[in-house]
């Protein structure tokens, strides 16, 4: 009976030795938390498509998404190390770096690397028809819902507004909804317009579009300008939704993914080159995907980039710091 036990503990013994000199990527899997936005916006679905690539594509991880208030959630979650890839809009990044605490920082967010700049959202202003509203200008006295409390689309329509010479005073109601709640609403005649911070073509204003007859409201080049970066003049593209004949000047600022500085360097170097080598996946997910490109990885990062990813644009020929 010894000699069973004995055996049995130096089976055990041997077992532990080999599990202990076994590469820690064999033991366990790496998590990889994929931090999003509302599942009617333009960050779930391709969160949903990134992380069926990283399940295909990168050995020993465990991808999962998560459906969250967006942008400045996201920061603050990667900050505390509970998630290790997120969706955020530029502005919303530069003001977690900084510690704004007006946007919804109490304290720079250092921990936050850079992973790569994908494409821009639009801040598209779609009001009903009934609403009378065809200008910035005729917000004023109007009901409009301005996206999730402190979300990278609230801070748009602050900046927006305030660049219109207008704020929320002016408004006759303010709605801190997510984007599916705002076109129920708008729906049931409960609000005039919703401003929503997004890639062309969301689900949410399609779906409001084919319900209710629609007018997308210019935000004019001058109010982009007085807005100043990271805000880009652009146009929303004629018949983006059903009943927009016209191209609708409109301000764009640039979306990024980030991690924050515990990931492990490969990790996110095998992270930048699932994207960069499945962008076909993430374009069918959603059209927005399709403006990524890799000559554009690096426009506008407003903190530094993650080691793995500074490795991968090296690979690449970009020009990188260390």
């Amino acid at each position: 009976m010894k000699q069973f036990v004995s055996g049995r503990r130096l089976a055990g013994i041997a077992t532990a030795a080999l599990i202990a000199l076994a590469p820690a990527s064999a033991r366990a899997q790496d998590f990889i938390n994929v931090l999003t936005g509302g599942t009617s916006g333009v960050y779930y679905p391709l969160g949903v498509a990134l992380s069926k690539i990283y399940g295909d594509k990168i050995k020993n991880v465990r991808p999962t998404v998560q459906a969250t208030k967006a942008s400045v959630e996201n920061l603050q979650l990667l900050q505390q190390g509970k998630g290790e890839i997120a969706f955020t809009l530029g502005d919303s990044l530069a003001a977690a770096w900084a510690g704004d605490e007006e946007a919804g920082f109490k304290t720079p967010l250092k921990k936050l690397r850079g992973i790569t700049a994908i494409y821009p959202n639009y801040i598209q202003i779609v009001a009903s028809k009934d609403s009378g509203i065809k200008t910035l200008a005729d917000l004023k006295g109007k009901r409009l819902s301005v996206g999730a409390p402190r979300s990278g689309t609230e801070l748009n329509a602050r900046a927006v507004l305030t660049a219109a010479g207008m704020s929320y005073k002016d408004l006759s109601k303010v709605e801190y909804l997510p984007f599916a709640e705002s076109v129920e609403l708008m729906k049931n005649r409960q609000l005039d317009a919703t401003l929503q911070s997004a890639g062309l073509g969301v689900a949410s204003l399609r779906d409001l579009a084919t319900s209710v007859e629609i007018v997308v409201v210019e935000v004019p080049a001058a109010a982009v300008e007085k807005a100043g970066p990271p805000f880009v003049k652009a146009a929303i593209p004629a018949n983006t939704y059903t009943g927009q004949t016209t191209a609708v000047p409109a301000a764009a600022v640039m979306n990024y993914l980030v991690t924050h500085e515990g990931m492990k360097e490969e990790t996110v170097y095998e992270m930048t080159k699932a994207i960069y080598e499945n962008l076909g996946d993430l374009g069918a997910a959603h059209a927005a995907a399709r403006s990524i490109k890799l000559e554009g990885a690096l426009e506008g990062m407003p903190i530094p980039l993650h080691p793995g990813a500074v490795r991968y644009f090296k690979e690449k020929g970009l020009k990188v710091g260390s």
